[in-house]
């Protein structure tokens, strides 16, 4: 029998939360709370083969930050899974059909998602987008420097709970800064001081720091502290959650302040922006142990809003041969003209320029991977001789596009 699809009943949460569960090997009963409050049940779905629930998937409605500052309608992927017995059946892509469509109906232009398997996504038209940088500094071997301008900063320790509206307001300042950030509401805010016991890893409770200047929250640092002795040596380790500051020297002056915590030697953070001023701040680079991984993929869903809404570091006017099998309303020439006040996309039969698919569209699209780069893979290829590079250039982000965390 073919499972059936359907919408996921607010009674059903804990059998839909529990399968999830079991295919990501975590525990059932930590954060069931916490991620229903950010569910939307509209948007939840759910297989069913008989009684049994095989089958799960969610978007969430998001807003994204694109090149240029513009906060962009998202359809959020999450919460797929398929049962073992049910793999290989076409399941999965059932489920992607009917949440893209979904997102095209409620007229949001992009859709994204993080990856547990990447490899799986690009069949449906998903491009790695953004990078998490990980890092790992050896504070007991290199200094964090810090500017003068940060000699008038407060520091303080709160309770993050407490201190969760002044956390906000900074991070709705940066919001429109970068690409790929992502809007936040009160319970995705929430959701951000989500610290279950079974995730410390031994460490403390999730810590907070603010920055403050003339009494205003210019700044703040979430992490924990994880102790360990090696022979009576102190060898603990902080763990970075989150860093948000108004301007460089209060990101500095966070970051010193990490790296000087009593009885540790090392911090490490596991989703920074590549561009992370750490690289240029630490005495020695080679012992802040940098290393990129994906992040967020991204799929223009309507192809013609979506290149419209965001704007573009060089004046260009181009012609796209987009091909996408799995929305194919997209598939077909588009001409796409802007600068940095703005754009316009639009369908035409005139010769084109460029021919890509949409999952190399997905992946350029906020910044940070160069068109030039998908080109040189042989992903994009260019029909008019000099084209590529200049509107390769045109699609760049002055700053590395960042998510925040997951979703």
């Amino acid at each position: 029998m073919t499972p059936e699809l359907r919408l996921l009943k607010p009674v059903e949460w804990s059998s839909w939360h529990r399968t999830l569960a079991r295919a990501f090997a975590t525990s059932e009963s930590e954060g069931i709370d916490t991620w229903r409050s950010v569910t939307e049940f509209d948007r939840a779905l759910c297989a069913w083969d008989g009684t049994d629930l095989v089958g799960t998937s969610n978007s969430y409605s998001l807003r994204t930050t694109v090149p240029g500052g513009a906060s962009v309608p998202t359809g959020g992927l999450s919460m797929v899974s398929v049962a073992p017995t049910h793999r290989r059946r076409g399941l999965l892509r059932d489920m992607l059909r009917w949440q893209l469509d979904d997102t095209r109906r409620r007229g949001e232009p992009l859709a994204s998602l993080t990856a547990s398997e990447p490899g799986i996504y690009g069949r449906f038209g998903y491009g790695p987008a953004t990078h998490w940088l990980t890092v790992s500094v050896d504070t007991g071997r290199v200094r964090v420097a810090v500017p003068p301008e940060a000699s008038d900063l407060r520091l303080r320790l709160v309770d993050p709970l407490e201190a969760l509206a002044e956390c906000e307001a900074v991070y709705a300042r940066a919001l429109p800064t970068r690409p790929g950030r992502l809007e936040r509401s009160e319970e995705w805010a929430r959701l951000q001081l989500h610290d279950p016991p079974g995730e410390r890893a031994g460490g403390t409770e999730l810590q907070c720091v603010l920055a403050e200047r003339d009494g205003r929250t210019v700044g703040y640092a979430r992490y924990s502290v994880q102790g360990h002795w090696v022979h009576s040596n102190a060898e603990g380790r902080v763990r970075l959650r989150e860093l948000e500051a108004d301007d460089a020297a209060t990101g500095a002056a966070l970051w010193h302040h990490l790296a000087g915590i009593d009885l540790t030697s090392e911090v490490t953070a596991d989703k920074r922006p590549p561009d992370d001023p750490i690289a240029h701040l630490v005495s020695d680079m080679r012992r802040a142990r940098l290393r990129l991984r994906d992040s967020l993929f991204v799929r223009p869903v309507e192809l013609g809003p979506a290149l419209a809404a965001r704007t573009y570091q060089l004046p260009l006017d181009t012609v796209l041969e987009v091909t996408d099998d799995f929305c194919p309303w997209n598939t077909g020439r588009w001409r796409l003209s802007g600068d940095a006040t703005g754009a316009v996309c639009e369908r035409t039969e005139d010769a084109a320029e460029l021919s890509l698919s949409v999952v190399e569209l997905g992946a350029a699209y906020l910044g940070g991977t160069s068109l030039r780069s998908l080109a040189d893979a042989g992903r994009v290829r260019e029909l008019r001789a000099g084209a590529l590079d200049p509107v390769s250039v045109a699609f760049g982000s002055s700053r590395a596009p960042f998510l925040p965390h997951g979703f």
